[in-house]
């Protein structure tokens, strides 16, 4: 009797799909956020100083009258990234001529790694 009303309960659902396993990063900073008991609210920021920084922005744009989602970069901000995204096309460029030069599998793979690694510095705008 008991087996059978093991097969009849329905298998637990998951109310929010892809929330578990995926990592979650600090709104501010980036970071990587520890993973959290399942009581309460998730957390936005890694800590109080993030937590800061983002009210002072979001209070800053209210006041300027920029959109929300305004994304406010110094001159030098800017030309870092320019800086990154030419390091990385330059990569990719490699990786393309190496392979018309008919290069080594090992040789491509080095290059993959050194787009890859440019790619992830490029994920860090911050």
């Amino acid at each position: 009797m008991r087996e059978a009303a093991e097969l009849t309960q329905p298998a637990p659902v998951e109310l929010v799909p892809g929330r578990r396993g995926a990592p979650r990063h600090c709104g501010w900073c980036g970071r990587r956020l520890p993973e959290g008991g399942n009581v309460g609210r998730r957390r936005r920021y890694c800590g109080q100083s993030c937590r800061q920084r983002a009210y002072e922005r979001r209070t800053a744009l209210q006041r300027s009258g920029l959109p929300e989602d305004a994304v406010v970069l110094s001159d030098t901000e800017v030309a870092a990234l320019q800086d990154r995204l030419f390091q990385l096309r330059c990569a990719a460029e490699d990786i393309v001529t190496a392979a018309d030069d008919g290069a080594d599998t090992r040789e491509l793979r080095g290059l993959a790694a050194e787009i890859a690694r440019a790619a992830k510095d490029l994920e860090q705008l911050r």
